[in-house]
């Protein structure tokens, strides 16, 4: 079993920052790649950032030059650096992972966190 549990999120002023955690554990071989992704009122979910096992990352246009994904392979653990937040950056934050697990047999499959809010206004 795995569980991916995020924390960080919150209200917030226009132009302030945010920083999200997601931490996986449980029976984890290898974690493949790991994201973020958000879901806005009324909206389909989207990816936000994305980073691999090697440490290439991609971002969403919108949020390039303004939010960091980076890992810590030691503890599982991947962050959502947000900087200079828009109104338009409010939703509910979803952590993905690709995870490997081996017991009982190796498989390999995507796990979502449970999602956190985050609200940007004045």
């Amino acid at each position: 079993q795995v569980q991916l549990v995020e924390s960080g999120g919150g209200l917030v002023q226009p132009g302030g920052s945010l920083r999200l955690s997601c931490a996986a554990s449980g029976n984890i071989f290898s974690i493949n790649a790991m994201g973020w992704y958000r879901q806005a009122p009324g909206k389909q979910r989207e990816l936000v950032a994305h980073i691999t096992s090697g440490g290439s990352t991609n971002y969403t246009d919108s949020v390039k030059g303004r939010f960091t994904i980076s890992r810590d392979g030691a503890k599982n653990t991947v962050y959502l650096q947000m900087n200079s937040l828009k109104p338009e950056d409010t939703a509910v934050y979803y952590c993905n992972a690709d995870i490997t697990t081996v017991l009982p047999t190796p498989i390999r499959k995507g796990y979502w966190g449970q999602g956190t809010q985050v609200t940007v206004s004045s």
